[in-house]
């Protein structure tokens, strides 16, 4: 009975940790678990004008479906960086179903904690308070002309570009 009793309450904090994240506020210093899904990742990649040349990363790449599009459709190479285990679980699986393999590597581990300076675009659906942490890192490490495209909120670099249907906001590192 305590057994059962064990894996009920585990399940239920799952639910409402799951939940939470859901309606997470946007002045949160952690990211929650929103998803970008497959009609958004093609409007970022359209907007930044991703070519097979590039080498895109995604910072908090969830279950990985920018990074997806942006090989599959795209054509280019790409790294999501995730440090959600339960995330990286599911956006391996994903890469393999999309069977992107080739061009898609995930990462587990916090993005502030990796190099970026091998990126030509960058894409991020992080919260402001996220986003500002990030900004001394994405001028340290990224090279003049690389692409920042931020999902639904607005960062402090000029902006070159927006999507204002789907809440997309193109930035290019000076």
């Amino acid at each position: 009975m305590i057994e059962v009793f064990n894996y009920l309450l585990i399940f239920i904090t799952v639910m409402l940790l799951i939940i939470l994240s859901m309606v997470w506020p946007p002045d949160s210093p952690w990211s929650p678990w929103w998803r970008t899904n497959r009609k958004t990742a093609k409007a970022a990649g359209r907007l930044a004008k991703i070519k097979p040349s590039d080498f895109v990363y995604e910072l908090g790449s969830g279950d990985g479906m920018f990074v997806i599009t942006a090989a599959r459709d795209f054509g280019a190479k790409a790294v999501g960086i995730e440090i959600d285990p339960v995330r990286v679980f599911i956006s391996k699986i994903m890469v393999k179903i999309f069977g992107v393999g080739n061009k898609v590597k995930i990462v587990k581990s916090n993005f502030f904690d990796q190099d970026l300076r091998q990126a030509t675009t960058v894409f991020a659906y992080l919260v402001p308070r996220a986003l500002e942490r990030l900004m001394p890192k994405l001028k340290k490490e990224l090279k003049p002309g690389t692409r920042f495209i931020s999902y639904r909120y607005k960062i402090n670099l000029p902006l070159v570009d927006q999507d204002k249907k789907n809440e997309l906001y193109l930035y290019k590192i000076g």
